[in-house]
This record gives structure tokens, sequence and C-alpha cells, in this order.
């Protein structure tokens, strides 16, 4: 039997621990090990392996609460995937959890401050400061749409662009909007609605109001896009799983000079009535080769809703699995085929060839 101990009387337990001791559980059903809190000092107990490993992922947690970060599952999640190093067992080799938050920029709106609260949410919010085209893939509730529109209205603050286009496409890829009651407005305006959501949440509705008005921002269905050049804008394409081929090369050659595009979207709820027909999910083929172009892939674990919705993910993640691969609606891609985080492309598929195949 293994025991190691140290302190942490020096910080919050809540930012540390999680509620609940969340965080400290999530250690013990990873590794066979039983950890304990006592007068302000973290006891780890078991084989000399497990303990070994779970001293180098609460290291690795500490050093990150120090900085001043409240500590959530996708910090113990990485902490734990951390390969050993020289020094670990000994405190002397940790802090590159706290490196992959070092860089990331933060924003002060209005409303509230937005940072990144995972580790690839630092790396999305280093991708959108970096390059002019981002696309980030992964399931709900990991902050893809929220930090891209805060993103843009921090570039539009600070006079990098002169106005953001926000793009959905509506109900389907189709868009099938025909059978809704209302003028064109009142039909899309209920599929935009995140969209607005997402604004009003970081800047006053006097505010918004006034630069909708204005042209300044733009909200609108992907199908008004066709035809249009956007110079000095960042757009920002939502539900990009629900476009075809067609639809996001239309999209994407919609870049003027000094233009940004963020495009978002999950896999695996695609609307379509061929789910191997969407855009978002060929398109890592086509261009994942593209210099300055970057991919950034989220998983459960960077979801920031209700801790519910990781186990819904998980869930479902699971039947799919059971399924060979292929839900019930036909959909079995994967995230992100490298296992990688935003390492550029994912897995080489065969190419499609624009001559053979009439959808591009």
């Amino acid at each position: 039997m293994i025991v190691r101990k140290f302190p942490i009387e020096h910080l919050d337990p809540i930012n540390l621990l999680g509620q609940n001791d969340s965080n400290l559980r999530h250690i013990e059903r990873s590794l066979p090990v039983r950890i304990t809190l006592r007068d302000g000092t973290i006891t780890v107990s078991g084989d000399e392996d497990p303990v070994s490993s779970a001293t180098r992922a609460l290291r690795e947690l500490v050093d990150l609460a120090e900085r001043g970060k409240v500590i959530e599952e996708a910090d113990v999640a990485t902490a734990l995937g951390l390969p050993e190093r020289a020094g670990d067992v000994n405190g002397n080799g940790h802090g590159r959890l706290a490196e992959a938050y070092e860089g990331a920029p933060g924003y002060a709106f209005d409303r509230k401050n937005v940072r990144a609260r995972t580790p690839t949410q630092a790396e999305y919010l280093k991708a959108l400061q970096d390059h002019d085209v981002v696309f980030a893939i992964g399931p709900a509730g990991t902050g893809k749409t929220y930090l891209a529109v805060a993103a843009a209205v921090n570039a539009l603050r600070q006079k990098k662009v002169e106005r953001l286009v926000l793009v959905r496409p509506a109900v389907e890829a189709g868009e099938s909007l025909g059978f809704l009651p209302g003028d064109m407005q009142e039909k899309v305006d209920p599929y935009l609605r995140p969209m607005y959501d997402a604004l009003a949440d970081l800047m006053s509705y006097d505010k918004m109001r006034r630069y909708i008005e204005l042209g300044v921002i733009e909200i609108a269905p992907l199908a008004f896009m066709r035809g249009r050049t956007l110079h000095s804008s960042y757009v920002i394409l939502d539900e990009a799983q629900n476009t075809t081929v067609r639809q996001m090369k239309m999209f994407l050659t919609r870049m003027g000079e000094n233009s940004r595009a963020v495009i978002t979207g999950d896999v695996t709820q695609i609307d379509l009535k061929n789910p191997d027909s969407s855009g978002l999910v060929r398109i890592q083929t086509i261009l994942g080769a593209v210099a300055d172009i970057k991919f950034i892939y989220f998983h459960p674990e960077d979801v920031v809703r209700h801790r519910l919705v990781r186990d819904i993910i998980r869930a479902f993640e699971s039947y799919h699995a059971h399924q060979n691969g292929q839900g019930e609606d036909g959909v079995g891609q994967s995230l992100d085929p490298q296992g990688v985080q935003g390492e550029g492309a994912a897995a080489e598929p065969p190419r499609l060839d624009p001559k053979k195949d009439p959808s591009l």
C-alpha cells in the first residue's frame, strides 16, 4: 500500500474539488485508488502505479487551481490522460495542463466575461484568434457557437471587422419554409433564435437591436448568402452538419477581403435524409490539407451545460457503438477520427473526385 499526501489549504476547495468532491470521485472512478481530504490535506492511497498516476493528475489540477481556474470535468479528464514524464512524482514536472490555457484570450462584455472553461475551448479561442477559417465539430453544449459569437463581437468592438453575419440552415438543408405561417422573416426567425440568444447574453438588448437595424449585425438563413461577397466581416455558420457540400462551398466562397469564417456543427445530429451527404462530414477531407484552415474537435468532456448532458451524450455514443456505428438515423461519424483534439484534418478517407462526384 502506497500513501501520498499534499496540502491544499491555500486553495478554495470548491474550485479544486468541485461540488461534493466530484473531481476526486472522477479520479477514483478512473483509477483504483482511494482519495480523502482531511485538515486541508489530500491523501491518495493504493498500489504504486495508480497512486503515482492519481498524484500526477492532482498536481496538475492544483497547479491550475493556483492560477485561478475553477477545475471542471474536462480538466480532470485531461490531467488523467497526460503521460508520465521525469519529475512528475516529485512535483517538479507538472504544469502541462495549465499550459493548455496559456495564450487563450478572454473577453469582458457588457453583461458578462467569457473565458475558456476546458482545454479544448482554450485551443478553440486561440484558433479563432490566429486563423481566418475555423471549423468547430463536436456535441451540443460545448460552447462552439457561443464562443464564436463572443470572438466575433469582440472583433467588431475592436474595429477589426465592420459587421457580423450569423448564418444557419433554416429547418433543414432544403430550407423548406413554405409550410410555416407569416412572411419570410417570421418563418426563419425561430430557427435563428439561438443566434439572438447568444448576442443578447453579451450585449444590451438596445445595442443589439440598433446594430441589427443598422445592418452591422445580420442574422440570416443560409439560402440568403448565395451571390454575395462579404468584405471586412466576421461570418459564422452554425448547425453546419445540415448543409450539403454545395452549400458549404457556396458559404465558404462568400469570404471577401479582411473577413473571417467560423463553421460549427455536430456530425452526430444530421437532419439530412442522407447523412453521408453532409457538407460538414465531407469538408474534413476536402479542406483538411489547406493551410490556415483549423479544425477543432470537441468531446463530451467539454460539455459545459448541465452535467447530465455529458451523460446523455455518452449514452448515445454507447448506443451507436453497440449498433456497429450506425444508429437508427444512420449516423455514425466520429467527432475526431485521429483521436487528437485540434490536430488539423480528420483521418484520411478516400479523396472525393470533383469530376466523378456531382455534389462537388
